[in-house]
């Protein structure tokens, strides 16, 4: 025998019923293309790949340079940009972002991924499954909100920094990933950012240097020793970071191919050339190089080389490494 359901719980039962007619809904945006096993499973890999760079990457980055009492506060931090950053992706970010061709923003047609089929792709990357495009640029987005976190070390409280994650995902990160990679007014215009200097690496940094100047010194600043705690925890967030972006930059290629192996071995060179320069420099000033001066090093040949890494020869990622550790070693002593 049915049982009807009682007048408590009949508007859930409405809700949960309207929830699976809208996510089976015809789809309105899905295009069917040849999608490739051997980009698929690289692009599997790469996804993965990029999404270590924050768990456990930047998380033991960032917790190794923090004082021991905020470790466990500083990997929070990351965790919570993986958890609430996926989500919003899957309820709007990704159909703002990547879907519809208006010049300011996408629009609404992939909400909660509603209509997305199976076998089918974006018209940005025809040879990918579609779930695998979205997941793959998924981690992204959760690796520049994560980025921010490094500033706002012992100076933002825990609910302040969800609430600046969800504000700063919706109002920034969206709308320029949008204009930059999915055929807004940037792209148009002929903006190049292959594997996202400008959305990813230029937008946290700028947020975090805003974030750190309006929230001032770290607690304890000037009196208390603000030493990391545990820079073997920084070396191996750095080593995982180093691999990791080898799936942000190949993988932006979005193919298993040539191009993918030329960025991965310009980002190589680039961390190499930046951690190198930036060691040279500490041992010529201060006749002693130092690990947080190779890791930082690494680190800015890394970012610095990512928006050019698909369209330079190798030697240039050595070349823009140097750059990138002589530049950053400079202002570290000046600061």
């Amino acid at each position: 025998m049915t049982t009807l359901p009682s007048a408590a719980t009949r508007p859930f039962a409405v809700f949960i019923s309207s929830l699976v007619a809208f996510s089976i809904s015809t789809p309105a945006f899905a295009e069917s293309g040849k999608i490739d096993a051997a980009d698929t499973a690289w692009m599997i890999m790469a996804t993965a790949l990029v999404l270590m760079m924050t768990i456990p990457g930047l998380a033991l980055f960032y917790a190794g340079m923090v004082r021991k009492k905020n470790v466990l506060a500083t990997m929070a931090q990351s965790l919570t940009a993986v958890g609430i950053v996926s989500i919003l992706w899957v309820v709007y970010g990704y159909s703002l972002a990547f879907v519809g061709d208006d010049a300011w923003l996408g629009n609404l047609e992939r909400v909660l991924l509603n209509g997305m089929a199976m076998d089918g792709t974006n018209p940005i990357a025809k040879t990918l499954p579609e779930a695998l495009f979205v997941i793959y640029q998924m981690t992204f987005a959760i690796i520049t909100v994560a980025l921010v976190a490094g500033s706002v070390a012992d100076r933002m409280r825990f609910s302040s920094f969800v609430i600046f994650s969800i504000g700063w995902f919706t109002l920034v990160y969206v709308p320029l990933a949008h204009w930059v990679w999915g055929g807004g007014f940037l792209q148009q215009a002929g903006v190049l950012d292959f594997a996202g200097g400008l959305v990813v690496h230029l937008s946290a940094g700028t947020a975090g240097l805003v974030a750190a100047i309006v929230m001032g010194s770290r607690r304890g600043y000037g009196t208390e020793n603000l030493a990391p705690h545990d820079l073997s925890l920084a070396v191996i967030g750095t080593g995982l970071l180093w691999v990791g972006w080898f799936g942000f930059n190949g993988g932006s290629a979005l193919k298993a191919d040539s191009h993918a192996v030329m960025a991965i071995l310009a980002t190589h060179l680039a961390a190499c050339a930046g951690a190198m320069t930036w060691s040279a420099i500490e041992w010529l000033t201060r006749r002693k190089p130092s690990v947080l001066g190779m890791i930082s090093g690494a680190v800015a040949g890394l970012g610095t080389i990512t928006p050019a890494s698909g369209f330079v020869a190798p030697w240039h990622g050595i070349v823009i490494g140097v750059m990138a550790g002589a530049v950053g070693a400079q202002t570290s002593f000046q600061v």
